[in-house]
Protein backbone atom coordinates (compact mmCIF):
# COMPACT_ATOMS: atom_id res chain seq x y z
CA UNK A 1 0.00 0.00 0.00
CA UNK A 2 1.21 3.40 -1.11
CA UNK A 3 0.78 6.45 1.63
CA UNK A 4 -0.13 9.35 0.32
CA UNK A 5 0.94 12.41 1.71
CA UNK A 6 -0.78 15.81 1.68
CA UNK A 7 1.84 18.68 0.78
CA UNK A 8 0.00 22.49 1.61
CA UNK A 9 0.62 24.66 -0.52
CA UNK A 10 2.83 27.41 0.65
CA UNK A 11 1.02 30.43 1.42
CA UNK A 12 2.61 33.94 0.10
CA UNK A 13 4.10 36.04 2.65
CA UNK A 14 3.01 39.58 2.85
CA UNK A 15 5.64 42.08 1.55
CA UNK A 16 8.16 43.64 4.41
CA UNK A 17 7.13 46.93 3.10
CA UNK A 18 3.70 48.44 2.03
CA UNK A 19 3.99 51.11 -1.12
CA UNK A 20 1.45 53.59 -1.03
CA UNK A 21 -0.39 54.84 -4.85
CA UNK A 22 2.26 57.64 -4.67
CA UNK A 23 5.66 55.56 -3.64
CA UNK A 24 4.89 53.10 -6.48
CA UNK A 25 4.16 56.14 -8.98
CA UNK A 26 7.41 58.25 -7.55
CA UNK A 27 9.62 54.70 -8.28
CA UNK A 28 7.69 54.79 -11.61
CA UNK A 29 9.18 58.08 -12.30
CA UNK A 30 12.82 57.24 -11.29
CA UNK A 31 12.78 54.31 -13.38
CA UNK A 32 11.78 56.43 -16.57
CA UNK A 33 14.68 58.57 -15.90
CA UNK A 34 16.94 56.05 -14.57
CA UNK A 35 20.28 54.98 -16.11
CA UNK A 36 20.36 52.11 -18.22
CA UNK A 37 21.76 49.95 -16.07
CA UNK A 38 19.56 50.21 -13.63
CA UNK A 39 17.43 46.94 -12.72
CA UNK A 40 15.11 49.14 -9.74
CA UNK A 41 15.75 50.93 -6.38
CA UNK A 42 17.09 49.92 -3.34
CA UNK A 43 15.70 50.98 0.07
CA UNK A 44 18.26 50.26 3.00
CA UNK A 45 19.09 51.55 6.46
CA UNK A 46 22.91 52.73 6.86
CA UNK A 47 24.35 53.30 9.97
CA UNK A 48 24.18 57.44 10.49
CA UNK A 49 22.56 59.98 12.03
CA UNK A 50 22.64 60.84 15.28
CA UNK A 51 19.97 57.90 16.29
CA UNK A 52 21.77 55.42 14.06
CA UNK A 53 20.03 54.60 11.14
CA UNK A 54 18.62 55.92 8.40
CA UNK A 55 16.39 55.22 5.02
CA UNK A 56 18.66 55.07 1.85
CA UNK A 57 16.75 54.85 -1.36
CA UNK A 58 19.52 53.93 -4.46
CA UNK A 59 19.46 52.61 -7.97
CA UNK A 60 20.38 48.79 -8.28
CA UNK A 61 22.09 48.01 -11.27
CA UNK A 62 22.27 44.65 -9.64
CA UNK A 63 20.61 42.01 -7.75
CA UNK A 64 21.46 41.11 -4.55
CA UNK A 65 19.57 37.13 -3.71
CA UNK A 66 19.14 37.95 -0.18
CA UNK A 67 17.24 41.46 -1.12
CA UNK A 68 13.52 41.35 -0.93
CA UNK A 69 11.62 42.16 -3.87
CA UNK A 70 8.74 44.55 -4.58
CA UNK A 71 7.85 44.52 -7.94
CA UNK A 72 5.74 47.77 -8.72
CA UNK A 73 3.83 48.40 -12.09
CA UNK A 74 7.02 51.02 -12.77
CA UNK A 75 9.77 49.25 -11.18
CA UNK A 76 11.33 46.95 -8.64
CA UNK A 77 11.30 47.85 -5.26
CA UNK A 78 14.55 45.95 -3.63
CA UNK A 79 14.48 45.81 0.23
CA UNK A 80 18.59 45.44 1.27
CA UNK A 81 18.55 41.80 3.01
CA UNK A 82 20.17 43.20 6.11
CA UNK A 83 17.93 45.98 6.64
CA UNK A 84 14.58 43.69 6.30
CA UNK A 85 13.81 43.23 10.12
CA UNK A 86 14.59 46.81 10.72
CA UNK A 87 12.01 47.64 8.03
CA UNK A 88 9.15 44.70 8.37
CA UNK A 89 5.80 46.12 8.88
CA UNK A 90 7.13 50.01 7.48
CA UNK A 91 4.47 52.07 5.11
CA UNK A 92 6.67 54.02 2.27
CA UNK A 93 4.78 56.99 0.80
CA UNK A 94 6.18 59.82 -1.31
CA UNK A 95 5.29 63.43 -0.28
CA UNK A 96 5.70 66.57 -1.67
CA UNK A 97 4.43 69.69 -0.94
CA UNK A 98 5.78 73.38 -1.31
CA UNK A 99 8.98 73.02 0.75
CA UNK A 100 10.31 69.30 0.53
CA UNK A 101 9.92 66.23 -1.38
CA UNK A 102 10.93 62.98 -0.45
CA UNK A 103 10.02 59.21 0.58
CA UNK A 104 8.45 59.25 4.38
CA UNK A 105 8.15 55.89 6.21
CA UNK A 106 5.70 54.80 9.27
CA UNK A 107 7.56 52.09 10.66
CA UNK A 108 6.10 50.61 13.68
CA UNK A 109 10.17 49.43 14.79
CA UNK A 110 11.43 52.73 15.12
CA UNK A 111 11.69 53.32 18.75
CA UNK A 112 12.83 56.96 18.27
CA UNK A 113 14.60 59.62 15.89
CA UNK A 114 16.68 62.62 15.90
CA UNK A 115 15.16 65.63 15.95
CA UNK A 116 16.09 66.54 12.19
CA UNK A 117 14.39 63.59 11.59
CA UNK A 118 16.94 62.49 9.28
CA UNK A 119 18.21 59.45 11.48
CA UNK A 120 15.83 56.37 13.56
CA UNK A 121 16.72 53.67 16.53
CA UNK A 122 14.86 50.30 17.18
Amino acid sequence: MIEVTKVRAARERPAAVLLTERAQARIGALMATAPDSAIGVRLSTPRRGCSGLAYSVDYVTNAIAMDERIVTPGGTLFIDGASVLYLIGSTMDWVEDDFQAGFVFANPNAKGSCGCGESFTV
